[in-house]
């Protein structure tokens, strides 16, 4: 039993899902700074300080929800971006592939073993 258990936790998918967990984490603190500390602020310059937390239907707190929607879709933006500039950042060059026989040489194979028959 306690192979299994060494042999479950030490799986290279798990490790790979726990550091991946981890990292997702402090990722997403730096990315909710930039959201709240940078990109949050410039946008409240601009046009004003976005807060939709006042919008009540009945009672139904439905600012919040807004608010939340709105947070999201910054989030994501700023997301999308950072990924794709280290994805960017991250593309090696395409490895130089052989070059395959030319179309002369793959007849004259095809010669030669039809002549062997």
């Amino acid at each position: 039993m306690i192979k299994e258990l060494k042999d479950f936790l030490f799986k290279g998918n798990i490790v790979d899902l726990a550091v991946a967990v981890i990292i997702g984490g402090a990722f997403g603190a730096i990315v909710t700074s930039l959201v709240t500390d940078i990109i949050t602020p410039i946008i409240g310059m601009v046009i004003g300080q976005p807060d939709f937390s006042g919008i009540m239907l009945g009672s139904i707190a439905i600012g919040n929800f807004i608010n939340a929607v709105v947070n999201f879709l910054i989030v994501g933006t700023v997301l999308f971006f950072i990924v794709k500039a280290a994805n960017k950042a991250m593309k090696t060059p395409a490895e130089e592939t052989p070059a395959g026989p030319t179309q002369e040489e793959l007849l004259a194979e095809i010669r030669d073993l039809l002549a062997k028959k």
